[in-house]
């Protein structure tokens, strides 16, 4: 077991090129999978909690369910999107890092939508009539709900996150691993653990870990500094 380990740290230690691009390409693409899902997630969660309309209560199912979308699932939609049969197959996108990443916001999407939709509609319902005794309505209250709301959304963000960097079937199916192209570090870690170059896959793993570790140790230090402030 010293040999797989002590090769990952080896590689780790010196930056080895190969590993660095790997992590690089899945940190960008997961990334802006998550600013694109939370651009469109906050605000269109946020109006699913304060909107009225018929047939919301089926939205709201919709998203919930969508929560717990089978990667391969999110893959095969996007990749029939964009083969060369599909409406999309013109724009060529299919294997490219950016197929990568409309699958990846596919399956943060909903957790960014539900979560925000829950978290602003209790908090609308705990300060409606002070809001509305200054003045503001269900559209102008957004923004004053959203930022109340920020560590708990941030749990949600980083659960995306954590969803999408983990994920390797959607990407495998839309990505194609296509070493320095669209190969990501779980994608990576799969291939070369069947290689047997688990050196690699080790080095990688431990990145994947700490990544996630740092994440989450972020986020419990932004609300243990929230607590500290309102109390």
């Amino acid at each position: 077991m010293d040999g797989p380990f002590a090769t990952a740290l080896s590689l780790i230690a010196s930056g080895d090129p190969g590993l660095m691009q790997i992590i690089g390409l899945s940190l960008r693409v997961t990334l802006t999978a998550v600013l694109i899902a939370c651009a469109v997630g906050l605000p269109l969660g946020a109006a699913l909690a304060l909107a009225r309309f018929p047939g919301r209560g089926a939205v709201i199912v919709l998203f919930n369910a969508l929560m717990g979308l089978p990667p391969v699932v999110a893959g095969l939609v996007v990749y029939l999107l964009l083969s060369r049969s599909g409406p999309l197959g013109s724009l060529a996108l299919l294997f490219t890092p950016t197929a990568m990443i409309i699958a990846q916001t596919l399956l943060i999407l909903p957790i960014v939508v539900s979560l925000t939709r829950s978290v602003v509609e209790d908090l609308w319902a705990e300060y409606r009539e002070q809001l509305r005794s200054l003045g503001a309505g269900r559209l102008r209250a957004v923004p004053t709900l959203l930022w109340d709301g920020r560590v708990s959304l941030l749990t949600g963000v980083l659960a995306g996150f954590g969803r999408a960097s983990a994920e390797v079937g959607a990407v495998l199916i839309v990505g194609g691993n296509i070493a320095g192209h669209t190969r990501t570090m779980t994608t990576a870690i799969t291939l070369e653990t069947s290689r047997g170059n688990l050196g690699l896959a080790v080095a990688l793993g431990i990145i994947l870990m700490m990544l996630t570790l740092t994440l989450n140790a972020a986020a419990w230090g932004a609300g243990q500094w929230a607590r500290g402030r309102l109390g």
